[in-house]
């Protein structure tokens, strides 16, 4: 089994939750809650600080945001396996779509949404 692969990840994942009869809790619903709560968790390492310290984070800070980022994906490949959604194609989808909506010639170096561009 790969360290690299989603898949691999998503089969250990869901191997974990079964083996601790947790399926039952990880409804499309309720990862998507938690997905929501430990985005909180990860919003709060970063909370009153300014961009420059937000970059240069101590280790053992970085290491929880780290978990924290974790959680997330753990949730959302749980979520992803529940609705039978291949997330890597979904972003190489979305990418292709914001290729569209935002040509690097038109909005480089600004942060509007695409439906403010001329």
């Amino acid at each position: 089994m790969s360290k690299d692969s989603l898949t691999d990840l998503n089969l250990k994942l869901k191997d974990f939750a079964v083996r601790r009869d947790w399926e039952q809790f990880h409804s499309p619903k309720n990862l998507a809650m938690a997905i929501s709560g430990e985005a909180g968790e990860l919003l709060e390492h970063f909370q009153w600080l300014t961009q420059q310290q937000s970059q240069e984070i101590e280790a053992k800070k970085k290491q929880e945001v780290a978990y924290e980022m974790a959680d997330i994906l753990i949730y959302l490949l749980r979520l992803s396996e529940q609705l039978d959604i291949d997330l890597v194609s979904a972003a190489y989808e979305k990418m292709a779509i914001n290729e569209k909506r935002y040509p690097a010639d038109k909005v480089k170096g600004d942060f509007r949404r695409a439906d403010e561009y001329d």
